[in-house]
């Protein structure tokens, strides 16, 4: 498939805390592998993923953005035109998985801040490193239903849980809300 045919284009955005897994989640899902070795995201970076849905041509833009804070005046310009995002954090059971979870309402404030309200799917990565019985859903429910999200995904960029899935969540609905934009608009211009 041709990206010169994409009937839709589709920005999404991927932000996070830095190391909760959003290059790897990104890469598992437009490459089908797991990176061991942790590469530090500079400013952003991007990754393009063609997809077909009911014979529909979909070129998807993926933008990964830097978790770190030393990227925060970057990040205005690289939200710019996104129609989606996703959330990342970790559930490792140690600071990064605490705090990156915290820090979800202030990267969906940055979200409705430069993008308006777009939908939001939440990751929670990293479930191999946990025993996911433990796992208290109820509190990622919380944050979901408080934060308007679609909802949310437990994955593992390292052993591909859930990965297909979520990403398909967010495209699907994309595809569903802009399928039906465009048939309104043939609708309106006949």
């Amino acid at each position: 498939m041709s990206d010169s045919g994409a009937k839709f284009n589709f920005k999404i955005t991927v932000v996070g805390d830095g190391r909760v897994g959003k290059t790897s989640l990104i890469k598992n899902f437009t490459q089908g592998g797991f990176q061991e070795d942790y590469i530090k995201t500079i400013g952003a970076q991007f990754s393009v993923f063609l997809k077909e849905i009911n014979e529909d041509n979909i070129k998807l833009l993926f933008w990964d953005i830097a978790g770190q804070d030393d990227f925060n005046f970057l990040r205005p310009s690289f939200f710019k035109n996104s129609r989606a995002a996703i959330i990342v954090y970790s559930l490792e059971d140690n600071d990064l998985g605490e705090e990156s979870f915290n820090h979800i309402s202030n990267w969906h404030e940055d979200i409705i801040q430069f993008c308006g309200e777009i939908p939001v799917v939440l990751f929670a990565n990293k479930v191999d490193l946990i025993n996911e019985n433990d796992l208290d859903k109820s509190k990622i429910q919380k944050i979901v239903k408080k934060r308007k999200f679609l909802g949310y995904y437990v994955t593992s960029a390292k052993t591909g849980q859930g990965v297909i899935e979520s990403f398909n969540a967010i495209i699907n609905e994309l595809y569903e809300k802009y399928k039906a934009l465009s048939s309104d608009m043939e609708l309106f211009d006949s």
